[in-house]
């Protein structure tokens, strides 16, 4: 018998937990270990925060559904792992022994690297559920008296759909208000152009995006560095495309959205061979690392290198498919070393995302992610609002009965079918 165990109980450790059961052989153990107690559909937040959805409707209770499936649970969370000694140390000085471990926390929110940024600072964050309610009760105060937003992404972020998103749904929200009129909207995002998206762009999300922003009359600062962010107020570097400083522009708010970069969680931070110096867990072609050969990892927290180098750094967005993709691989892999093989299974890097603007929306396919591309497109309408409200509940349904049904998957299948249909 062999103890597997999962850290994270998120989009990519959830998915894992089931495939794993599913694939394992029936004497293993597999064990979730996460410092939550409940699971939330992260793609939701930006509903949230706008008091679209509550919270209750994007939360489940982790316990039950993995019980379901015979996996275990524990939600003390993890303060350090040991890989020299096959070990976790949990929050409450619990130890917990492993056969197989697999990484899947997620990132740490790297708020502490710009002064003022985040929940503990001047700007709200959709990053976490949490997050998302304390901007909601912001939100609501914010239209009660108006003023300048602010939102965008700051320099080393890598998931800049969410920023979009949120900034579109926000916009849609003052419309439906009648308050449009009062709000001056600034994006500002340390992409060398609107929509780059940390991969190069995709199809023309360049052009497209800039369209909708001069449409709905949001500025737009890119190669952007935030310095620092005091109350009602951002300063923010603009850089050349040698990534040279330009401009200094002091931006004023009454409300503000802005994605942190992310790091390595605290529990891996700085383990020699296991994470790279910004802490990400490194993996070889078979999600497994190196140094540490039954150590697996999926989901954000994987080490992946910025598709091209730009004037202020950006990352690389992992989204929902190749997380996807990341499970199956990893769960094949453990149980050909269970059987005495190699790993053969590899993940598909492929970058798929639909985001909802609140009655329209964009998605893109970028087929893989690092150019050139099999499938390099963009496309924008209220077909992808209705898809992204269609994704949630189907997700949900889908957790629920814990299936390892690649949900990403369809997504992609449809979205191709639709180009088809279109002639693309």
């Amino acid at each position: 018998m062999a103890h597997i165990v999962i850290i994270g109980a998120g989009l990519g450790g959830m998915p894992m937990a089931f495939e794993m059961r599913e694939i394992a052989r029936p004497e293993d153990r597999v064990t979730v270990v996460a410092n939550t107690k409940t699971f939330h559909f992260v793609p939701s937040n930006p509903w949230v925060a706008v008091d679209w959805r509550k919270r209750e409707e994007i939360e489940l209770e982790i316990a039950p559904l993995l019980a379901k499936h015979k996996i275990d649970f524990d939600s003390a969370g993890v303060k350090r792992v040991h890989p020299a000694e096959n070990r976790l140390e949990l929050a409450d000085g619990r130890s917990l022994d492993y056969d197989y471990l697999i990484i899947a926390t997620g990132p740490k929110l790297a708020f502490d690297e710009v002064e003022g940024l985040g929940p503990q600072g001047h700007t709200q964050s959709i990053c976490h559920v949490d997050h998302a309610v304390d901007a909601q009760g912001a939100w609501a105060r914010f239209v009660a008296d108006p003023g300048p937003i602010v939102a965008g992404a700051v320099q080393g972020a890598s998931c800049f759909g969410p920023a979009y998103e949120y900034t579109m749904i926000m916009e849609t929200d003052l419309r439906r208000r009648k308050l449009r009129d009062q709000v001056p909207m600034t994006f500002v995002t340390s992409e060398p152009y609107i929509g780059h998206l940390g991969l190069g762009g995709v199809g023309d999300s360049k052009g497209l995006m800039e369209s909708v922003f001069r449409d709905k009359h949001i500025k737009w600062i890119c190669n952007a560095k935030v310095t620092k962010i005091e109350a009602g107020k951002m300063f923010v570097t603009e850089h050349d495309d040698e990534g040279k400083p330009k401009k200094d522009h002091e931006l004023p708010f009454k409300y503000s959205m802005m994605l942190p970069a992310f790091k390595g969680v605290d529990a891996v931070f700085g383990i020699e061979g296991l994470t790279n110096p910004r802490g990400f867990i490194l993996i070889d072609p078979y999600q497994r690392n190196p140094k540490f050969q039954n150590i697996f990892s999926v989901g954000v927290c994987v080490a992946i290198p910025p598709v091209e180098v730009t004037p202020v750094p950006t990352g690389t967005p992992k989204t929902g498919y190749m997380i996807e993709s990341m499970v199956t691989a990893t769960a094949h892999n453990i149980r050909a070393v269970l059987d005495g093989r190699q790993p053969d299974r590899k993940a598909t890097w492929n970058a798929v995302c639909l985001a909802d603007f609140g009655d329209t929306g964009a998605a893109f396919v970028a087929l893989p992610q690092i150019p050139p591309r099999n499938v390099n497109w963009f496309s924008h309408g209220k077909w992808v609002h209705l898809a992204k409200v269609g994704f949630e509940k189907y997700f949900m349904h889908k957790m629920r009965k814990g299936t390892t049904e690649t949900v990403y998957e369809k997504v992609v299948m449809e979205a191709l079918g639709i180009m088809k249909l279109k002639g693309k």
